[in-house]
């Protein structure tokens, strides 16, 4: 197993940028990126797509998918960065217990810059305000102790290169 192999949540709400930054991240490391949307089940994304929250039912299974996918790679000895909104403390928690390590990105902003963001965004299921304002609402956010904090307003580029010092300042 590869001790430098290392396990990576970028985390935040809707319109936060956890893809388009988690491709950056995976990229910088030499990593696999995944997002945690492809691994929702049909009946989740029916029920998004209609304007209709997630409940922590919904979640669990999509949570327990993504935990072995972390454990997976981890065996393996390989990186990997997950884009996945984790929004309450226990559902990162879920996921840090799959890895001997979980370093997270957390990516925050003002609602009208995500919501601004959530209107150009084409062709995904999630949509609207009443969507963005329940994830708000259920965000349990992480302190300083349990995440790296990104600023959406910073360039990707920025908190990707802040991030990244990060870890290199805090080895596991």
């Amino acid at each position: 197993m590869n001790d430098t192999a290392k396990s990576i949540l970028v985390m935040g709400v809707s319109g936060s940028g956890k893809s388009h930054l988690g491709r950056q991240l995976a990229a910088a490391l030499g990593a696999t990126f995944l997002d945690g949307d492809d691994y929702h089940s049909l009946s989740s994304i029916e029920k998004m797509s209609q304007g209709q929250p997630l409940t922590d039912e919904d979640r669990e299974t999509w949570l327990t998918t993504l935990a072995g996918l972390y454990a997976d790679y981890h065996r393996r000895g390989e990186t990997l960065v997950i884009g996945c909104s984790a929004l309450k403390r226990r559902y990162r928690d879920k996921l840090r217990a799959a890895t001997p390590r979980l370093d997270i990105l957390y990516l925050h902003g003002e609602r009208a810059t995500l919501l601004q963001r959530l209107d150009k965004r084409g062709g995904h299921f999630f949509h609207g305000s009443h969507m963005l304002d329940n994830q708000l609402a259920t965000l349990e956010v992480p302190d300083e102790n349990e995440a790296f904090r990104g600023d959406i307003r910073d360039t990707p580029h920025d908190i990707v290169t802040a991030f990244l010092a990060d870890l290199d300042h805090n080895p596991a």
